[in-house]
């Protein structure tokens, strides 16, 4: 995400972390290699221009000036003005007395149908009782797409088969909204190649009869500035109330999200960050801005572990480790709850200077790691994961067939995991031996999870 714009800013803050002191001179060279990189990242010319004149501004204070650590001084600056022109702070859901209604809309290829299910998913999870609508009545198998959505997510889904009137579908799917006592109402929309007056005036009838507490303008932010002029088009004709912006996990240069709420004065709802329907998550301006600067964003880490991971299952692990009775069904069990999470480049790049480490490490390397690791214990019978001790060459051979590794590789991961095993019997033993030394509380078992 912004690996590029993020890499340049992080070169330039090398730079001013090694000024002892601040001129007016070397701030507007560093801040030049700033505007340069937010061009590269192809924000508004405008809103760099500005950016980097606030920043200015506050840069050669005498506060700063006279700074211990100036070079720090700016790059809060720096910081803090990010954190300003990406929306402040994070904007929610304006909803009302149910069932709440959201339009979806953008133009064809944007992401409306997948970005539908994945909010339904995120709502879903919250306790909220969601109905989506299929109003796209144009593209070939739109509906048949929400509708395969629906059962995967297991949300129930109104589509009206061969209908062509969107008021039609939209009056219905309000009245089975009311019957159900549905919370919230999302419609998918159509979309077009370009902005036309025939789309503009139905979705202007469909918002007037069906009257949505949000109207969210769903952006591939791999299109860059273009995004924000679709934007301000959308917003003039309809009045959105926000944006959704998907696809930030490929190659967005960041433009977008960084010109969005200075040009539009609408705030960036949520962003869609992967494929998987959990790689969706509400846009937290700070957090971003931290990410966008290598700081990391452990709070985004933390809540997602936190949604990955079950309580009790973390404490019955905890336990079993403790006692030296982790067996190969609960490293499998760790590596798909770590699965859950993303992947390893996202991991890594969520940490305080995560981005920098990424850089040197082959992480796709490990991931394949991990990939061979969970097919050589998938291809062992139950019986062989619990008592590994009972592989013998016949059985080994038959699971690195199985797998599609050599034995070699096996041998190897049954040796470190053997080798882990060892290391908590050690620990565990340790701990009883401190408790009956009289040593006070064992070391909180927390730490070995």
């Amino acid at each position: 995400m912004f690996s590029s714009l993020s890499s340049k800013l992080q070169n330039v803050f090398r730079n001013l972390r090694g000024l002892g002191k601040i001129s007016e001179t070397n701030v507007s060279e560093s801040l030049r290699d700033v505007r340069m990189a937010l061009l590269d990242a192809d924000v508004n010319f405008k809103v760099a221009r500005d950016f980097i004149d606030r920043v200015k501004e506050k840069a050669i204070g005498h506060q700063v000036i006279q700074s211990i650590q100036p070079g720090q001084q700016i790059i809060k600056i720096i910081h803090d003005e990010l954190v300003e022109l990406l929306g402040s702070s994070g904007a929610g859901l304006a909803l009302s007395h149910p069932p709440s209604c959201l339009m979806m809309v953008g133009l064809h290829g944007s992401g409306k149908t997948t970005s539908s299910g994945k909010l339904a998913n995120l709502l879903t999870k919250e306790g909220r009782k969601v109905l989506l609508v299929a109003a796209d009545v144009y593209r070939p198998a739109a509906m048949d797409q929400l509708e395969t959505l629906g059962r995967q997510l297991g949300v129930p889904v109104f589509t009206l088969k061969g209908e062509t009137d969107v008021l039609r579908i939209g009056r219905e799917a309000m009245d089975r909204a009311r019957a159900e006592q549905i919370d919230i109402v999302i419609f998918d929309t159509a979309g077009r190649f370009q902005i036309d007056e025939p789309l503009v005036q139905e979705l202007v009838r469909l918002r007037d009869l069906v009257q949505p507490r949000e109207i969210l303008l769903v952006l591939d932010a791999a299109t860059g500035q273009e995004a924000v002029n679709v934007a301000t088009h959308f917003d003039k004709a309809l009045n959105v109330t926000g944006a959704i912006l998907t696809k930030l996990d490929g190659d967005a240069r960041g433009g977008a999200a960084l010109s969005m709420k200075s040009v539009t004065g609408k705030p960036i709802k949520f962003i869609g960050v992967g494929e998987k329907p959990e790689d969706f998550e509400p846009f937290h301006p700070e957090r971003m801005a931290s990410r966008i600067l290598g700081m990391g964003d452990v709070v985004s880490l933390v809540e997602r572990a936190a949604q990955a991971v079950d309580e009790e299952d973390a404490l019955r692990m905890e336990e079993k480790m403790r006692k030296g009775q982790f067996s190969l069904e609960d490293f499998l069990e760790q590596l798909r709850g770590m699965k859950k999470l993303g992947s390893l480049e996202k991991i890594v790049g969520m940490l305080p200077g995560g981005s920098e480490m990424i850089k040197g490490a082959d992480l796709s390397k490990s991931e394949r790691e991990f990939r061979r690791m969970e097919a050589m214990i998938c291809a062992m019978t139950p019986v062989e994961r619990r008592n590994p001790q009972i592989l013998n060459a016949r059985r080994r051979l038959r699971i690195a067939n199985g797998s599609g590794v050599k034995v070699s590789e096996l041998n190897s991961m049954l040796n470190r995991f053997n080798q882990m095993q060892q290391l908590m019997r050690k620990m565990n033993k340790f701990q009883k031996m401190m408790g009956k030394m009289g040593g006070g509380a064992p070391p909180n078992p927390g730490l070995f999870r």
